[in-house]
């Protein structure tokens, strides 16, 4: 069964959707995450064009299976490092999840970030405030409505054709995008297809879909019903000190408590919840609650923070929030996910070399008496400076001997090569010999790698 506060927050029920149209109230608060929205947004709309040692800050290339992360390449060799990473990002999204509730959503989140900081703000600025928007969506279609709708729409259009190539740059690169932009479109046919749907996904989510992403379709705000728990601080009411609530008269003698009803916490709300109700799964933590409550408590000399951060046991038994054991088992575990991740980091090789031998083909007896196996290498250079790499065996009696040498390495490249082993039929003491094979960078070793060798025993 929906909730009242999912209802509001734009669920379908019996074939249509409450639209909401929140109050923007400046405060403290309101103030902070705004900072940190522009941050964000600039972070994000310059990423692709920032380079480090000649790459860029990240590049997610999944069709080209190369990724970039603060300059340093990586390669689907490098896959486990990502799973180390991802698993360290999740257990500090739970740690913070268990500590702080969903503040990720409201305040790093993308899609809290854009919508509150970038489309209300500019529907605000063309339409007007909350009655004003209510007001022109509920009258006719006059010149004035169609003109603001078709002005806020284009406008609309625009940001997310911006946040698409935007987005497109993190995967293809931003050369890449250039061309696609600069050139003609039948040269990038599935490129510029790609932007015009990335543009219409995003602007279906900032003008239709909107709040539901945070109240239906995002799983990880179901997570905080399992997550959270009475230590957990988060955006709540105080209901110890605001019950009974009720309006401030002067012939009403009735005992209240300090919240005066006056529903501006909800008239806020980015997702049309009462936060006096308790804690609900739509609260994205945006603390637009606590900067409008603040205010209406200024207004009539009562203390602020009626809704503040609260943990349940903290309002309820008045005790101090506390570091629980969930939340140090949780630390803990990030603490070896990233050793462990520095660790396998630190001991990345500069050069990865995969060596197999050829799929179908058994060994060749040589007029010298030597027994030769061939071998396919794939050499992927993961630093941005060229590399002359050859490969040589670590036994002084065994011979390499190339049909392919592999060629200089340029930077975040890869080559292959081909070529024989040959040991002494008189050295082979077993029908599998494993041999360890040095990667060279001039005389530096940078890499080993151990293959199976196949061949006679004893003549046979």
């Amino acid at each position: 069964m929906l909730t009242e506060a999912t209802q509001q927050a734009g669920a379908v029920q019996k074939g249509s959707r409450k639209w909401i149209y929140p109050l923007i109230r400046k405060g403290p608060f309101y103030q902070y995450r705004s900072w940190l929205s522009y941050a964000y947004l600039i972070v994000f709309f310059a990423g692709p064009f920032l380079r480090i040692g000649g790459h860029p800050v990240l590049l997610l290339n999944i069709m080209e299976r190369r990724f970039v992360l603060l300059g340093q390449v990586f390669w689907p060799q490098d896959f486990f490092l990502f799973v180390l990473a991802m698993l360290a990002f999740l257990v500090c999204v739970v740690l913070f999840t268990v500590a702080f509730g969903r503040i990720f959503c409201g305040w790093i989140c993308p899609q809290t970030i854009f919508m509150e900081m970038v489309f209300r703000k500019i529907e605000e600025f063309i339409e007007g405030d909350a009655r004003k928007r209510k007001k022109l969506d509920d009258g006719p279609w006059t010149f004035e409505k169609r003109w603001k709708k078709a002005v806020k729409h284009f406008v609309f259009l625009l940001i997310s054709f911006l946040i698409a190539n935007t987005f497109l740059a993190y995967i293809i690169g931003s050369e890449q995008l250039l061309s696609i932009i600069t050139e003609p479109v039948s040269h990038h046919i599935v490129g510029f297809i790609s932007i015009w749907i990335f543009t219409a996904v995003f602007y279906l989510v900032y003008s239709q879909v909107r709040e539901v992403v945070c109240t239906v379709i995002c799983p990880y705000g179901r997570l905080q019903g399992v997550l959270t728990d009475k230590h957990t601080l988060m955006v709540a009411y105080n209901y110890t000190r605001g019950e009974p609530r009720g309006k401030i008269s002067k012939t009403d003698n009735t005992p209240k408590g300090d919240c005066v009803d006056c529903h501006l916490c909800v008239d806020v709300c980015p997702t049309a919840i009462d936060i006096r109700n308790g804690a609900q799964l739509e609260c994205i933590n945006c603390t637009a609650c606590i900067d409008v409550c603040n205010d209406v408590m200024q207004k009539i000399n009562r203390p602020l923070n009626l809704i503040g951060f609260y943990s349940e046991e903290q309002i309820k038994e008045n005790k101090n929030p506390k570091f629980t054991s969930r939340m140090a088992a949780y630390s803990s575990i990030i603490v070896v996910l990233l050793g462990v991740l520095t660790f396998f980091v630190l001991q990345r090789s500069d050069v990865d070399v995969t060596v197999l031998r050829s799929a179908g083909l058994l060994y060749q007896k040589q007029p010298d008496g030597y027994i030769s196996n061939l071998y396919n290498a794939d050499l992927i250079n993961k630093t941005d400076k060229d590399q002359h790499i050859k490969i040589v065996a670590q036994n002084k009696h065994i011979k390499i001997k190339y049909v392919q040498a592999p060629a200089v390495l340029d930077s975040a490249a890869s080559a292959k090569a081909v070529f024989f082993i040959m040991i002494p039929e008189a050295q082979i003491k077993t029908p599998k010999t494993q041999v360890t094979l040095n990667v060279m960078q001039g005389d530096k070793i940078i890499n080993n790698i151990t293959t199976t060798f196949i061949g006679p025993v004893n003549g046979n």
